[in-house]
């Protein structure tokens, strides 16, 4: 039975782990492809999309490892508009990870484990306890997971030249995990450069996006910010995707999709493993600039557009059918008809 304290659910069993991480991992995986079958991002921003996301889902792996034997601890799951892992468990994996060599140093040489495995199973015909399996796992975590590809509640993306883009001259991504929603969010600024290299800036630009845009904001508050702190940076195009939340038997919030699904899982008109998942972009764009300041320190800034808003929903054919006939409203303020993706099969 799954406990559920305040907005957070923790994992408790081997089978919910199973369950849960490959649900997740089944989601973003059909989410990648069908953004990029689709053309919802262009080119590069998929290629960074799909960057971001294999981070998460080496995370949330790392994460199913760690706890697949743990009989102390349990993963939390956020239940309020979300269903990925709570912000903590990504910094509980980070902070692992940094004292990695401390942790292996403890833990039981793999040869003699190996050894103790076989003899329980091929001469005295037992099964190998929960806490050697659990030795096991923390070898294999520790040893395998490396913190570098850990979804910190910050990841920086590289500054990139667009010569092909009729928008700007250079393209920064970067992605962080929002502690209030639980969950991840990606983000693009196309921009031109008031100087001669731009990588000589890039300290200056990567410090003001991690303190001004690391977190979820309306949008032109974070363009403005980025746009008056970076005098020599000039945004032209500022994007931001939210993935999710995935609306599952996991979720307990009041999302309409959500309370759909949950309500035809109840009645067992769809199976438990039914999902929708939902994403979100929002764009500004500069339509104009203007010069402020005195005569010798005049600083270039824009004026904003109107955010463009675009609501997206990817389900299978049984959900997308569910969801029609339960949240008809919902659907017709999508920026298109729900897009199709693979049904879920578990096996019984």
């Amino acid at each position: 039975m799954i406990v559920t304290p305040l907005d957070s659910a923790e994992l408790d069993s081997k089978e919910q782990y199973v369950f849960y991480h490959k649900l997740i991992d089944f989601c973003l995986k059909e989410l990648i492809v069908a953004v990029q079958q689709k053309q919802l991002l262009d080119k590069t921003e998929v290629l960074l999309f799909k960057q971001y996301s294999d981070l998460l889902l080496y995370s949330i792996e790392a994460m199913r490892v760690k706890y697949m034997y743990d009989d102390e601890d349990n993963m939390k799951v956020d239940l309020t508009d979300s269903s990925f892992p709570n912000y903590l468990e990504f910094r509980y994996l980070f902070n692992d990870l940094e004292l990695r060599e401390e942790f292996l140093s403890r833990l039981t040489n793999i040869e003699d484990l190996k050894e103790e495995f076989l003899d329980t199973l091929m001469r005295k015909k037992q099964l190998v306890s929960k806490r050697k399996l659990f030795q096991a796992s923390s070898i294999v975590y520790y040893s395998s997971a490396k913190k570098e590809y850990i979804f910190n509640r910050f990841v920086q993306g590289k500054i990139l030249g667009v010569s092909d883009s009729k928008v700007a001259e250079h393209l920064v991504s970067w992605s962080f995990y929002d502690v209030t929603h639980n969950r991840p969010f990606i983000c693009y600024m196309y921009f031109n450069y008031d100087g001669r290299n731009v990588q000589d800036y890039k300290s200056e630009i990567y410090n003001v996006l991690k303190n001004t845009s690391d977190r979820e904001m309306a949008l032109d508050t974070m363009a403005y910010a980025i746009d008056k702190r970076l005098p020599k940076v000039l945004p032209k195009l500022v994007k931001r995707i939210d993935l999710g939340p995935i609306h599952n038997v996991f979720a307990k919030d009041e999302n309409d999709i959500t309370h759909a699904i949950l309500t035809g899982i109840s009645k067992k008109t769809i199976p438990l493993e039914s999902y929708a998942i939902s994403f979100k972009i929002d764009e500004i764009e500069s339509k104009s600039e203007f010069k402020e300041g005195s005569f010798f320190n005049k600083q270039t800034f824009q004026k904003w557009d109107t955010i463009f808003r675009q609501r997206y929903v990817f389900a299978p054919h049984r959900i997308i059918q569910l969801l029609h006939n339960k949240t008809p409203e919902v659907m017709n303020k999508l920026a298109e008809a729900p897009i199709q993706i693979s049904e879920l099969i578990m096996k019984k």
